[in-house]
């Protein structure tokens, strides 16, 4: 719902900012105009990645799609990059060479005023969906959005961000053009919005080659899961544990255990199963891999977690075993 939002904010800002700057021959417009319409281009590909996101792991894919979707948001966070940043820096030192007056700049204002409108509902759903995933977490709003392996969330909230910040440097632009009477300030305008969208571009795209390479599970997480693990029913120790995302909060789960008891090869490999089974039941995991410790491994430790960071950041509460 959040991208969709977006996707017709950005839309129908995007063909009133195109017109505005036809018709008033603003450079700040024209960078507006690419920035939106980069933006809509963008929320498209987001689509995409969530959709492939979806699909069930199969045999050639054990571990699903999940990363399907940051090279979507890769793609899209280059287009913002070429289609918003590149395009507006070029125009606004084009303009600067040779700049030209803003014709009619109260339909600028107008139209700027109401992207504000549409651009801030779009930034407003995301502000909520991120404040209450990251109270949820125990983790500032910010922080969780930047960490967050929801590339779709991040995205949105950063490009309508964005959005709001470059509307205000239109605004300033255009309003200081009137104010000494020099077209320049138009142009540089557009060069400061072109900056802002390479920044933009440039966070989105080092957050998606973090999870593409493969990064594993913040502190706090890892240690919800590992604690949950060793007092599964039947495990007495976990002397190894590795947690990688795999996908938008979906993850692959490897730990070596050593199980109570003393029973005879068959029977562990079942008990092994079993556990497995159980945590494979997490809405979160998408495949996990579990061996026997050696005997002579120290178990690895956890503390309990005590706070609603630590129990909520994923509810690493793993199932019971049937009986």
């Amino acid at each position: 719902m959040t991208v969709i939002i977006a996707f017709i904010a950005n839309v129908l800002v995007a063909v009133a900012k195109t017109i505005a700057a036809a018709i008033t021959g603003s450079a700040a417009m024209v960078a507006e105009a690419a920035h939106s319409w980069a933006d809509a281009g963008n929320e498209i590909f987001l689509l995409v990645a969530d959709k492939q996101a979806e699909r069930p792991k199969d045999r050639a894919h054990p571990f699903g799609y999940g990363r399907a979707s940051f090279v979507w948001s890769l793609i899209a966070a280059f287009g913002i990059f070429t289609a918003g940043a590149i395009v507006s820096i070029t125009h606004g030192v084009s303009e600067l060479r040779d700049p030209q007056p803003v014709e009619s700049p109260a339909i600028a204002y107008a139209v700027l005023g109401i992207a504000a409108i549409l651009e801030g509902i779009s930034f407003t759903q995301a502000l909520m969906e991120s404040r209450k995933l990251a109270r949820i977490r125990g983790r500032g709003t910010f922080d969780y959005v930047l960490d967050t392996s929801d590339t779709t969330l991040r995205a949105v909230f950063f490009e309508d961000a964005a959005a709001l910040v470059g509307l205000v440097i239109a605004g300033g632009s255009i309003l200081l053009h009137q104010i000494t009477g020099n077209a320049m300030w138009d142009a540089i305008g557009s060069i400061l919005v072109g900056v802002l969208l390479g920044i933009v571009a440039l966070l989105l795209i080092q957050r998606n080659f973090i999870f593409l390479l493969g990064t594993s599970v913040p502190a706090e997480l890892r240690n919800a899961a590992g604690w949950s693990i060793l007092h599964s029913p039947g495990v007495s120790r976990v002397t190894y544990l590795h947690i990688e995302f795999v996908g938008p909060n979906r993850l692959f789960l490897v730990a070596e255990v050593d199980l109570t008891g003393d029973d005879v090869e068959h029977d562990v490999a079942r008990r092994l199963r079993d556990i497995e089974r159980r945590i494979a039941q997490h809405q979160l995991i998408e495949a996990v891999t579990l061996s026997l410790s050696v005997d002579d491994e120290a178990s690895l430790e956890f503390t309990q977690p005590t706070t609603k960071a630590s129990a909520l950041l994923a509810s690493f509460d793993f199932p019971a075993a049937q009986a």
